[in-house]
């Protein structure tokens, strides 16, 4: 395919290069290998089960090294979703040819609409735009007026909104947003010298309307927790979209005859999280809230999670120091060999062949990486990823969160573990990017590119290919160490639609 002189003026104000784009044509061309599984993670095989005494004394450990000294710790939100799926049922019904409600889904929206935090917000738009109550509207049947006083642009617009300033949780004297409850949480583990750093990555549009939430709220959560917030935000790079095609891998074009990018899923994000300076980084999706009243459970498992991450991190570190010594006995190299294979779940099968000075390289290079540490809960059949023993390209395995479109459909063995699977992936991490020298680790280096997968979209009527780059917690964080370990499902509260916020752990 040849690039006109336009294109490559596009490409470049784009922060891209040509070989980028044609990389990405030759991918959504070929498609991307299938990974080779080698088994699902396990209780008795990859995830970490903490007793009640560990547990104590993993927080102990996180609340040790939060104490001590001058460590940055920062808490990143993916916070770009718009909260337009959310409502996906509520716009169904808009233009669906009744006017009263017929769904279950429906019936039950608006049966228990009073229990919803924004109900206040709503009511007061539908007093504005129709003159009447809510109340008033359902007694007269104007179910369709109540909805678009939510959903459009006249009314709260929250068809339009990113999921992060739509009001969650009701409290007796405040009605509070994701992105307020995420604040909190930062205030409460993952502060450090009485200041807690929380980083949001949203879309350019929602960008100021983030900033005018947070200079609203801030100032109230940290008189209530007695801390600084210090608040940042990022967009999506440009030079992270990626190319769409046609079904015939031809480059789709713009009615302008315009090159089309599109956003290249959450997996660009590891950009935003290289750009970050901190030595410890909770990564967590923005509709995974509780009201304070259910946060005990969260709190507690961040500071397990993180109190594993601090201690395996200090052993890794003790371990590179001694290699680059040169000063270890075959015994200590056994030991080390030992600690990759059983704590960080590293493997390779021909490893007793090596010679010291080799198995000293291997080691070198196996723990001299990123590291995170997942929380993980009990699959309940929920949609999405989940803990997987892996095979590399360099022959090793490791734990890998891995997402149904990495899997073969056609190998049944592969089919089966996946879907029999014990646990799932609630996207709960805390990751650790420095170096034993204090150094930052660049963290596209550590990507796998093999690892995006092809979904197939349609703009203007017409059909596309898109590529989507290896997810942030997939692909992206492919080589680096990885321990999971079993937290409880109270933790791991998603808000999909909007009757979510009905369930209990909302309420």
């Amino acid at each position: 395919m040849l690039l006109t002189e336009i294109d490559k003026i596009q490409i470049e104000k784009r922060g891209m290069t040509e070989s980028q784009v044609f990389n990405q044509l030759r991918q959504l061309s070929e498609g991307f290998p299938y990974l080779k599984l080698k088994g699902a993670a396990t209780i008795d095989a990859g995830v970490l089960r903490v007793s009640e005494q560990e547990k104590e004394e993993y927080q102990k450990r996180w609340r040790d090294y939060r104490a001590g000294g001058k460590k940055q710790i920062l808490k990143f939100v993916p916070a770009s979703g718009a909260a337009s799926r959310m409502f996906k049922d509520l716009f169904a019904f808009l233009s669906a040819d009744y006017d009263t409600p017929q769904t279950d889904y429906e019936k039950e929206f608006f049966t228990h609409i009073t229990k919803f935090a924004f109900y206040n917000a709503l009511n007061e738009a539908c007093l504005k735009n129709q003159g009447k109550t809510i109340t008033e509207l359902l007694d007269s049947t104007h179910y369709k007026a109540i909805v678009e006083n939510l959903l459009l642009p006249c009314g709260l617009n929250y068809g339009q909104l990113p999921k992060g300033l739509i009001l969650f949780h009701h409290y007796h004297d405040e009605d509070r947003t994701p992105m307020e409850e995420h604040l909190v949480e930062a205030a409460l583990y993952a502060n450090a010298n009485n200041t807690a750093n929380v980083h949001y990555t949203v879309s350019h549009e929602h960008l100021e309307l983030f900033k005018e939430k947070v200079n609203k709220k801030a100032p109230g959560i940290e008189k209530k927790y007695g801390m600084k917030l210090n608040i940042s935000f990022s967009e999506q790079k440009a030079s992270t979209d990626t190319i769409a095609v046609n079904p015939d891998n031809t480059p789709f074009r713009n009615e302008d005859g315009s090159l089309l990018f599109r956003p290249g899923g959450h997996g660009a994000l590891i950009e935003n999280l290289n750009d970050v300076n901190a030595d410890i980084i909770f990564v967590k999706n923005i509709d995974n809230v509780t009201p304070d009243k259910f946060k005990t459970g969260t709190i507690t498992y961040k500071e397990v999670i993180a109190g594993v991450l601090v201690e395996k991190q200090a052993k890794t570190f003790e371990y590179l120091k001694v290699l680059d010594s040169g000063e270890y006995s075959h015994e200590l190299l056994q030991e080390i060999v030992r600690f990759l294979q059983r704590d960080l779940y590293c493997r390779k099968d021909d490893l007793k062949e090596l010679e010291d000075a080799d198995l000293t390289c291997y080691l070198k290079q196996k723990l001299n990486r990123p590291m995170r540490v997942c929380g993980v809960v009990k699959n309940v059949g929920e949609p999405g990823g989940g803990p997987f023993i892996v095979y590399n390209q360099d022959g090793t395995t490791s734990l890998q969160i891995l997402e149904s479109s990495q899997i073969d459909t056609n190998n049944k063995e592969f089919v089966k573990m996946f879907t029999n699977g014990t646990h799932f992936n609630p996207v709960d991490l805390v990751c650790a990017v420095y170096n034993y020298k204090g150094e930052k680790f660049n963290l596209p280096d550590y990507v796998d590119h093999s690892t995006g997968f092809i979904s197939h979209k349609s703009k203007n009527g017409k059909e596309l290919k898109a590529l989507e780059l290896p997810g942030l917690w997939n692909g992206a964080m492919s080589d680096w160490n990885t321990i999971f370990v079993e937290v409880p499902l109270s933790t791991f509260n998603p808000v999909k639609v909007v009757n979510d916020l009905l369930r209990e752990q909302h309420q």
